[in-house]
């Protein structure tokens, strides 16, 4: 993630006033898989596989959308679409922003559709953020005492509320994040699959675990998992659904009370988040809600928390770092990354390109996971190139409140700024423009044309920067192990992806990856969406993991109970120093023989 999405201690782009739209961020979802339409009341949404593509050449322009001098068409309005104003009404905003602490301070967010304001907002300051810990912590005491099971039926119940009124979320996570809706719906599954997943599970992650002591039968331990207190935690603009809320699951369950930062230009969708899990029967104190500029109120969360989790930039993630170890608590970090797709010799060449759409242009691009760096064999390299192209020439790119678009906007100034720069400078050097290359203000003023470009060399900063929009490069490469070599020269480590139609082959090199998730045959949502798998990242990538047994015990101290009984592990009944280390040595030699562990 690149430095303009910082939600910590260094300046975000949506944060600064003069800037327009929203923040997103995305990591997976951040992460999952997207599905063609909304899914029923009560259904559990899937999200291991992604959709099919719905950006096929043969498939768009269609419904009557609009071309544009020969880019990008554009997806049509459905008629009576509803607009920021029906969306976020003034007792909407109002009613949301209840939860935050704030001593009187405004604030405001935008549209990255229009740039326009879609909120007054309360502005926290340090004091608040310090009078949020406090009753936090308040809080956290009554909650850490409800049995597991009863805080894991909130979860239940709060995934049932988020399928049932997943409209008004979608409608919030387009609004603050530019996005389209398919797009948007992935973070709808990513976080009830969380929901599901820890609100099944947490009981078994969390329950006492016997250990052999270290005499048998003489000692009896047990480790148990105590909450950290109150997690701080700083969720950033491009996934403002699934990396706040989604993050938080495993926090509540685990007895932990958590204060929030989202970003400004994204907190709507995080305070709707919070009443719903209100409304399934978390606590209101236990959930607080600050917000205000990274640099401001970034540090006085990371100088309160007792555990600190963080998604962003690897910079900032830096500073985080600092901060949280210079206090001797735990931490958390998923950063950046310059994701790889390898294209293997054997691969479906159609089934390749159709998810690199996937995996390069969700979320316009703005999504930690989402691939910028493409390398395929030359022996298949120009049948898929043309393949890739042709789907991305006939993307849709749309900003209604709908299903239809097939990629939104950039979410702020600094996003398009980046996008630019790199794709000029690119071009400039003597890289070519394949596809896209240009900006869109016909549709509005943050949308730019996915684009590929071919010929990419160091050292243009598209080669090795994040560029963290609708951007991939594109590399040839003669054998695997030069492929493998190409992928991992790169400080990062977060995700990867690998096409053939050898799945053994395919793991055999995913194995090879220093990426800490890699998808063999899809692009980000197979290894994101496998929420009893650990995600995360190596390197500048990050520390520390989400998802599966590591993304709640992050949130817990283990501790170990050991009861001695019978006889003490020291010389008893008259023994002397010298009989009693001969018993132990006989003792640890039969421990061994009997294959103790």
């Amino acid at each position: 993630m690149t430095d303009s999405q910082d939600t910590g201690t260094a300046s975000s782009a949506a944060e600064a006033p003069t800037e327009a739209p929203a923040e997103a961020r995305a990591e997976a979802p951040a992460q999952t898989s997207p599905v063609a339409a909304e899914v029923p009341v009560a259904a559990e949404v899937p999200v291991a596989a992604e959709a099919p593509a719905a950006t096929a050449p043969d498939a768009a322009p269609a419904g009557g959308a609009a071309e544009s001098g020969g880019g990008n068409p554009v997806a049509p309005a459905p008629a009576g679409a509803r607009t920021a104003a029906d969306v976020v009404t003034p007792e909407v905003a109002a009613r949301l922003t209840r939860g935050v602490v704030s001593g009187g301070g405004r604030t405001a967010n935008h549209t990255p559709f229009t740039g326009e304001k879609l909120a007054d907002l309360p502005e926290s300051t340090p004091e608040d953020v310090a009078t949020a810990f406090e009753r936090a912590r308040a809080a956290q005491e009554r909650w850490a005492k409800v049995p597991v099971k009863q805080r894991a039926a909130v979860l239940l119940r709060f995934h049932d509320l988020v399928l049932r009124r997943q409209a008004e979320v979608l409608d919030l996570i387009q609004l603050e994040t530019g996005k389209a809706r398919l797009h948007a719906h992935e973070e709808v599954q990513a976080v009830a699959v969380t929901a599901r997943h820890y609100g099944r599970k947490a009981h078994a992650y969390l329950k006492p675990k016997a250990r052999t002591g270290v005499v048998p039968t003489l000692t009896k331990v047990t480790e148990l998992r105590q909450p950290r207190g109150v997690v701080g935690q700083i969720a950033p603009w491009n996934y403002p659904f699934e990396l706040s809320v989604g993050d938080a699951l495993p926090a509540f369950v685990a007895g932990n009370a958590v204060v929030m930062k989202p970003d400004t230009e994204t907190a709507l969708t995080a305070l709707w988040a919070r009443e719903q899990l209100i409304e399934a029967g978390l606590p209101e104190d236990v959930w607080q809600v600050v917000l205000g500029e990274g640099p401001v109120v970034g540090p006085a969360v990371v100088a309160h928390a007792d555990y600190v989790s963080f998604t962003g930039s690897t910079r900032t993630g830096r500073e985080v770092a600092q901060g949280a170890a210079a206090r001797l608590v735990g931490v958390s970090l998923e950063l950046g990354g310059k994701n790889a797709m390898l294209v293997l010799r054997d691969a479906d060449v159609e089934k390749a390109a159709a998810g690199a759409v996937r995996g390069c242009f969700s979320s316009a691009g703005q999504l930690c996971i989402s691939i910028e760096r493409l390398y395929v064999h030359e022996s298949i390299a120009d049948d898929f190139l043309q393949r890739f192209a042709a789907r991305t020439k006939a993307m849709r790119l749309g900003n209604a409140l709908a299903y239809g678009a097939d990629m939104g906007s950039l979410v702020g100034e600094r996003q398009l700024e980046t996008v630019t720069r790199h794709v000029e400078e690119a071009v400039a050097k003597g890289a070519t423009l394949v596809a896209g290359g240009r900006p869109r203000p016909d549709i509005g003023p943050l949308f730019y044309e996915p684009t590929i470009l071919d010929g990419v060399e160091a050292p243009m900063a598209v080669c090795g920067e994040e560029t963290f929009g609708p951007v991939v490069s594109i590399y040839r490469f003669r054998d695997e192990d030069e492929a493998v070599a190409l992928a991992n020269a790169t400080p990062y480590g977060l995700n990867s992806s690998v096409w053939t139609k050898d799945g053994r082959r395919g793991r055999a090199v995913a194995a090879r990856m220093r990426t800490g998730t890699v998808n063999v045959n899809e692009s980000y949502a197979a290894g994101y969406g496998s929420v009893q798998a650990p995600m995360g990242g190596m390197g500048d990538s990050g520390l520390g993991r989400r998802h599966g047994s590591e993304g709640i015990l992050k949130y817990t101290e283990a501790q170990t109970v050991a009861q001695q009984r019978l006889m003490p592990l020291a010389p008893s009944f008259g023994m002397t120093d010298e009989k009693y280390a001969q018993l132990m040595s006989r003792s640890l030699r039969a421990m061994k023989a009997f294959r103790l562990r």
